[in-house]
């Protein structure tokens, strides 16, 4: 198996709220045939948006509720850039779980947790530049 990712898939309990914040925050879904799974390119990947009910049945897991132990992280190219995408994201519904500020890796960073309850870091790593396309490459 390659190591990379090729596909996000959060399980939400609402499709439409669920869209309706993502478009919030300047993201817009592909146009396909499908209306119950939203896929939204996201750099060198895709990322998606399916209820929470068919994302386990077709994954063949149980799911008791609850937050699933899985992060996402947004890396940025400043501390003002952490700043910005808190408050659109705040703006667009979503709680703060962790107000921006610097960390103890030597970064500036916060949480917000959008209305599924999966929660976003946003990072400004000052060790993990970023590109042109906003991919991040770690250092060798």
């Amino acid at each position: 198996m390659e190591q990379r990712i090729s596909v996000i898939t959060l399980g939400v309990a609402d499709i439409t709220r669920a869209v309706a914040f993502y478009r919030a925050l300047g993201w817009e879904p592909v146009p396909d045939e499908h209306d119950d799974v939203f896929f939204f390119q996201a750099g060198g990947f895709v990322f998606a948006l399916w209820g929470r009910d068919h994302l386990a049945e077709d994954s063949a897991v149980s799911d008791p509720g609850g937050w699933g132990g899985v992060t996402l992280a947004h890396n940025v190219r400043s501390p003002a850039e952490v700043d910005a995408v808190i408050e659109e994201a705040r703006r667009a519904g979503a709680r703060i779980g962790r107000e921006p500020a610097v960390t103890f890796w030597g970064g500036y960073s916060g949480v917000f947790v959008d209305p599924d309850g999966h929660p976003w870091e946003v990072a400004h790593n000052p060790g993990w530049p970023l590109a042109a396309d906003g991919s991040v490459t770690l250092a060798t």
